[in-house]
C-alpha cells in the first residue's frame, strides 16, 4: 500500500482515508511545541499510518514505553499456548514446583497471568537489584505468601508480572523470556522492540521526559494500602526508562525499548500477519489470550473499572481503545500499543513526555478506536 507523504508538522506517511486524523495530529503538534510522539498503525498487516513529530523524537528513535513492554509477555505466552507447551488451566506448580509454597499450590497459569495470584510484591519487598535479574525476584515470589487468596480478587502486578511470566517461560522452555522473545518473535519477524537494548542500538535511544503537573491540578491521588508496597521497592528508586541498568536489562514488565513502528508490527505479526505472511498465532490462540479474565476493582491501583486478559489490558471506561475483543497495554508515561482482531487494526503510540497524570495518552486511546472505525468501513 502506498502512503501519502505528510507535509505538515507531522512527518511520515498516511493512508489517504486518514486525512482528518492527520489534520488533528498536525494541530496537536502546532498547539504544543514540546509534544513529541511516534504513531504507527497496520490494517490487516498493511501499514496505514507511520508518522512522527516534535523536537524530542525522530523517525528512528526508540524509547522505553514502560508497561507497554508487558505485551511481550502476553505474546510470548501466546506462542507457547499455540505450540501446546503451556496450558492456561494447568497449575503453575506443575511447571514450577517451588511456586506451590505458602498455599499457592492450586494457582493456575490463567490466574497468575491475569493479576489474580496475590503476588504484586514479595515478602519482604523486592529490591530493584532482584527485579532486574532473570531469577532472583521469581525465587522470592515463589517463597512468598499471597496478599489475597488467589482467585478471590485481582490487583495490578505492575512489576512482578514480568518476573513471574519470565520464570514460567523459563520453566517451560529452558530459556529466559528475553531469550525466547528474541529468538522466536523479535528476530524472526524483524520487530523494532527489544528486551534489553543492544549496544549497537543505544545511539537511537531517546530520553523519556518527566510529566508536568498543571498548577490547576490539586487533586490528591490515592492508592490502596498495597500501592506504596508495590510501587516503591526498597533500596532506592530507579528511573525505569532512563537508567541504563533498567533498559539494558529490559525488564519485561516495564523497560523494553523500541519504536511505535516496532510495536505495531509486533501485534500485526501475531494477529494478522505482515508482509503477506501468516500470523504466528492462530485465531483460537488469539481468542484465548485476548479473552477478558477479570474486571472490576483493582486491589493495588484502587480503581473500579480495570480489566485484564492474559497479561493484556482490555478496553474499559478509561481505556476505550477498541472493541470487545481488542487487547493491549498502556504505559505509565503515555504510550499505548494494542490490537483489535475484529477490525484487523494493530496500533502503537510512543511519546517523549506524556500528559499528566499518567497512563495512556487520551489522544492515543481515542485515535486507536477511531482508526478501527474508519478502516472497518
Amino acid at each position: 500500500m502506498t502512503l501519502e507523504t505528510l507535509t505538515g508538522p507531522l512527518h511520515g506517511g498516511a493512508d489517504a482515508r486518514l486525512g482528518d486524523v492527520v489534520a488533528r495530529l498536525d494541530a496537536f503538534l502546532a498547539a504544543d511545541p514540546d509534544l513529541s510522539f511516534q504513531v504507527a498503525a497496520r490494517h490487516h498487516g498493511e501499514v496505514v499510518l507511520d508518522a512522527w513529530g516534535g523536537p524530542h523524537l525522530a523517525e528512528d528513535s526508540v524509547v522505553v514505553p514502560y508497561s507497554v513492554t508487558k505485551n511481550t509477555i502476553g505474546l510470548s505466552v501466546g506462542l507457547l499456548v499455540e505450540r501446546g507447551e503451556l496450558d492456561l488451566d494447568e497449575r503453575v506448580a506443575h511447571y514450577w514446583p517451588e511456586f506451590a509454597a505458602k498455599g499457592k499450590q492450586r494457582v493456575t497459569v490463567r490466574q497468575l497471568l491475569s493479576h489474580q495470584s496475590g503476588l504484586p510484591q514479595a515478602t519482604p519487598p523486592l529490591e530493584w537489584t532482584e527485579l532486574l535479574d532473570h531469577h532472583a525476584a521469581a525465587d522470592r515470589l515463589a517463597a512468598s505468601a499471597p496478599f489475597w487468596h488467589p482467585g478471590s480478587a485481582f490487583g495490578y502486578h505492575a512489576i512482578t508480572i514480568g518476573n513471574l511470566g519470565s520464570e514460567l517461560v523459563f520453566r517451560v522452555t529452558g530459556r529466559t523470556l528475553h531469550e525466547f522473545y528474541e529468538q522466536e518473535i523479535r528476530a524472526p519477524h524483524g520487530i523494532d522492540f527489544f528486551l534489553g537494548l543492544p549496544a549497537d542500538q543505544e545511539a537511537r535511544r531517546a530520553t523519556v521526559l518527566p510529566m508536568i503537573q498543571p498548577v490547576s491540578d490539586t487533586a490528591v491521588r490515592t492508592f490502596s494500602a498495597l500501592g506504596p508496597v508495590v510501587f516503591t521497592p526498597p533500596g532506592g528508586p530507579i528511573d525505569a526508562a532512563n537508567d541504563p541498568r533498567s533498559w539494558r536489562f529490559g525488564h519485561p514488565a516495564t523497560s523494553g525499548t523500541g519504536s511505535a513502528r516496532g510495536l505495531a508490527r509486533l501485534f500485526a505479526a501475531a494477529v494478522t500477519g505482515v508482509d503477506g505472511g501468516t500470523p504466528f498465532l492462530s485465531s483460537d490462540t488469539v481468542e484465548q489470550i485476548g479473552q477478558q479474565q477479570v474486571r472490576g476493582y483493582d486491589e493495588v491501583l484502587h480503581q473500579h473499572d480495570r480489566a485484564h486478559a492474559i497479561v493484556f489490558q482490555k478496553p474499559s471506561q478509561q481505556l476505550a481503545f477498541g472493541g470487545p475483543r481488542a487487547f493491549g497495554h498502556d504505559g505509565a508515561m503515555g504510550a499505548l500499543a494494542c490490537v483489535d482482531p475484529d477490525t484487523g487494526l494493530a496500533f502503537a503510540w510512543t511519546i517523549a513526555r506524556g500528559p499528566w497524570p499518567g497512563g495512556a495518552d487520551p489522544r492515543a486511546v481515542a485515535l486507536a478506536a477511531e482508526l478501527g472505525r474508519i478502516l472497518a468501513d
